[in-house]
């Protein structure tokens, strides 16, 4: 989740709405990666939730990262609720789910290395308090109660909302982890290619990267259970957004969508103000009941657009959103993967090829499948087996025709990040088939051993 926005004045036009996301244009020698993971935190010897407060607990964990390694601390009320370095941030989730939001950075070789020093910073000081740190998309064991509650006021507010408009958004808030590539465009036309083919593709690499198969303690019938999440969260804010592929798309039509996502909160002065439900819209026109005759600043725009959760969506950026938590090497085959597809023009057009025939029905046929089966998900005649092999292939070669070298040229390319879902192809297995099998197999039924075997 997002820290709050600063900067920017009143809005005075709708028109600045629209400027506010085509700023993020850029050429594309200024393209950056940036890439955020999530991972749920553990007490050794209980395997419970970290608390937010205590010695093995959360504020434990970012106070020794602030002291060992230097990170800045983000205070919210009293409390400290992240860290900033180097342009990174490290954040909490509602559930104390610890994430790092990575740096703008140039190549994947570097995203990865900054990935990799976070984790040996987040080891170094979990060893010394007795913590660990797992990689899955869905808590497999603790249950909502179990879960414990950040002190931010933003989830306050959100905890409360969700059981008005569905029935799993405490889930995703408190039991749900992700993986997650945030990406730039160079044009307005350029943001239209790309998002088209973040929303058609999404599905693959749910599928891909599908590490979610259990809940409460049991398998729960999906490869991919966080999927399956956001489909009943909030339509209001979520899904696959067919409008998207409509002619004529583009920043205003972003712009007309985000003013109809209810409200969540409005910041003020170090407190979040309860706007649920109400209308941005209202809010420019210096109506909005939470703040009567204000009118709100871009820094309340940014805001409002943290609050919006389709598969992918649009900021400054272009955010990919539909994978879930996972294994450590996995953690920077996200970015190649997209990476790969949308940062040469020539993979970015085989990809467009590839599902510009795709009506909203197939595309949301493919999401609900790849939740539910994975890489063994079919719709009609596409095969997602299949399909994933060639959408592999396809940002392979994007990656190639980067070029980008790592290991002071030794390296001569990104591709070797693929190298995760190339053997998931090969095998036909994503993580969720991995522990399942185990699940079924070696740990007979007890699913507690998860936590020796899968963490960090």
């Amino acid at each position: 989740m997002s820290i709050p926005q600063s900067g920017g004045g009143p809005i005075e036009s709708r028109a600045q709405l629209a400027e506010y996301l085509s700023d993020g244009c850029k050429p594309k020698d200024a393209w950056r990666i940036g890439t955020e993971h999530e991972k749920f935190g553990y007490c050794k010897d209980t395997l419970k939730p970290l608390p937010y407060d205590g010695t093995r607990s959360i504020k434990a964990m970012l106070e020794g990262l602030r002291d060992r390694f230097g990170w800045a601390p983000v205070m919210e009320a009293g409390n400290i609720i992240g860290l900033e370095k180097d342009g990174a941030n490290v954040s909490l989730e509602p559930g104390g789910q610890l994430e790092l939001s990575g740096a703008p950075l140039a190549t994947i070789h570097e995203t990865c290395d900054e990935v990799n020093s976070h984790l040996r910073e987040v080891q170094d000081v979990a060893e010394k308090i007795g913590v660990g740190f797992i990689g899955l998309g869905a808590a497999p064991i603790w249950s909502h109660e179990d879960m414990p509650v950040m002190p931010k006021g933003r989830y306050r507010l959100m905890t409360d909302y969700m059981d008005r408009v569905g029935t799993m958004g405490k889930t995703m808030m408190y039991r749900t982890c992700t993986v997650q590539v945030n990406l730039d465009f160079a044009s307005e036309a350029d943001m239209v290619q790309k998002l088209r083919v973040a929303f058609a593709l999404q599905p693959v690499a749910t599928a891909l990267f599908a590490n979610s198969p259990f809940l409460d303690g049991k398998p729960n019938g999906h490869k991919s259970w966080r999927s399956r999440v956001w489909r009943d969260l909030d339509p209001d804010r979520t899904g696959m957004l067919p409008f998207v592929f409509e002619d004529g798309f583009g920043f205003d039509a972003w712009v007309d969508y985000a003013l109809d996502v209810p409200m969540y909160f409005v910041y003020r002065d170090g407190q979040y103000i309860d706007a649920l439900g109400q209308s941005f819209r209202d809010f420019l026109d210096g109506k909005l009941p939470a703040l009567p005759g204000e009118v709100p600043t871009l820094s309340d725009w940014a805001d409002h657009l943290t609050t919006i959760f389709p598969e992918a969506r649009i900021k400054k950026f272009i955010e990919m959103r539909g994978a879930d938590g996972g294994p450590w090497r996995r953690l920077c085959a996200l970015p190649a993967f997209w990476v790969g597809l949308t940062y040469d023009q020539g993979a970015l057009d085989a990809a467009w090829d590839l599902v510009k025939g795709w009506d909203a029905e197939t595309r949301e046929a493919l999401r609900v499948a790849a939740s539910v089966d994975g890489l063994q998900a079919q719709v009609g005649d596409l095969r997602m087996h299949d399909l994933a092999r060639e959408v592999v292939s396809i940002a392979e070669a994007g990656l190639a025709a980067r070029a980008m070298p790592g290991a002071g040229g030794m390296i001569p390319d990104e591709t070797h990040f693929l190298n995760a879902l190339k053997d998931s192809i090969e095998s036909g297995r994503v993580p969720a088939d991995e522990l399942l099998a185990h699940y079924h197999g070696d740990w007979g039924g007890d699913l507690s051993k998860i936590y020796a075997a899968y963490s960090y």
